[in-house]
């Protein structure tokens, strides 16, 4: 496998998010379209550091930080949705902007 088939599957896999976070209301699809920006950027990061410094465990180090940040950052988006959600029973983002003031 070659850095341009990685990328490829990197630009898909965002293409696929963007596209899920802007055409969704529901809350929850909005997150999950961001999920797969986020993994898109892992998946280029890690291919990046395997073409370019194979030897050095510093990129795999990297990765596993950022999936750790990013399972926190996923939790806490649910918990603050389900949250809302028992609240004022929004589950769709226009629901929830009225909440902002």
């Amino acid at each position: 496998m070659t850095l341009q088939l990685y990328l490829l599957l990197a630009a898909a896999l965002f293409a696929v998010g963007l596209y899920g976070a802007l055409s969704q209301q529901s809350v929850v699809m909005v997150m999950m379209g961001l999920e797969l920006m986020v993994n898109a950027v892992i998946v280029v990061a890690a291919a990046f550091w395997y073409f370019c410094a194979p030897s050095s465990p510093d990129g795999q180090v990297l990765v596993l930080v950022v999936i750790s940040a990013m399972t926190v950052e996923m939790a806490m988006g649910f918990a603050v949705t389900t949250l809302l959600f028992r609240a004022s029973d929004a589950d769709m983002t226009d629901m929830a902007a009225e909440l902002s003031g």
